[in-house]
């Protein structure tokens, strides 16, 4: 698989033209939702979080918007195209970051993202991969088998591949997993100057902390569904404020 297809362009977006429109979004395993009737948009330059608890389908939105599943009812829209025909050159536009960091635990942090850096057709791989890694603290890992690091350690090898391409959005699925409280500041710095620079963010969290010193906007799942949404950080904690993610305040 080649990524270097010519993708959209987001900077031909018109102002106030929402970067990702999302309707109707549903996913059944078997006669299970997973997600319902999911909508919402994301627009250029903001950290677009989804909040909710373990199982609320977190991971299965952002499955889907990466296209890595197939949802079974609802429209994508990426940069004002459908997600379908298109679909590769929108994943070059896109950095994506799992719960399972997908990647060869066999090979070395540097082989690793000398792959990807590959598949993504970045020019001056060394160079960028050592960029990259100095970013997020990995200079003297590059030589380590993936195995044979932390969970922690991991998480950061797949963010600095999520870097690699120098995408202009960043899909997080709870990017947080297994960091020490050094590492979540620097990841914390990370999407703050992602988003100061022209990008766009969406990230899955239950950590309410990290969710609410980044996000410009909001949304609450529960059980696949939105229970409510939030267009700014003051609304957002408000939200938040007096509840847990057992009790939904809607």
């Amino acid at each position: 698989m080649n990524l270097t297809a010519t993708p959209p362009n987001p900077d031909t977006l018109l102002p106030n033209e929402p970067i990702l429109v999302v309707q109707d979004l549903t996913k059944r395993y078997g006669w299970k939702p997973a997600l319902a009737g999911v909508s919402f948009v994301v627009y250029p330059r903001e950290c677009f979080v989804v909040f909710g608890p373990n199982g609320a389908g977190k991971t299965t939105l952002l499955r889907i918007l990466a296209g890595l599943t197939r949802p079974s009812r609802g429209t994508i829209s990426w940069f004002g195209h459908t997600f379908g025909a298109g679909a590769s050159a929108i994943r070059a536009q896109l950095g994506v970051v799992m719960h399972r960091t997908m990647l060869d635990p066999e090979l070395t942090v540097e082989e690793n993202l000398d792959y990807y850096a590959k598949l993504y057709g970045v020019s001056n791989r060394r160079e960028r991969i050592h960029r990259v890694a100095a970013e997020l603290d990995l200079d003297d890992r590059l030589r380590d088998r993936v195995r044979q690091l932390s969970r922690g350690l991991q998480q950061r090898v797949a963010l600095a591949r999520a870097l690699l391409h120098e995408p202009p959005v960043l899909l997080l699925d709870e990017p947080d997993t297994g960091l020490d409280r050094a590492s979540r500041e620097r990841l914390i710095g990370l999407i703050t100057r992602h988003c100061g620079k022209g990008g766009t963010v969406l990230m899955t969290t239950h950590a309410q902390e990290l969710g609410t010193r980044l996000a410009t906007r909001a949304i609450f799942l529960d059980r696949g569904r939105i229970a409510w949404s939030a267009s700014s950080p003051e609304e957002i904690e408000r939200h938040l404020q007096p509840t847990t993610f057992g009790q939904v305040l809607v």
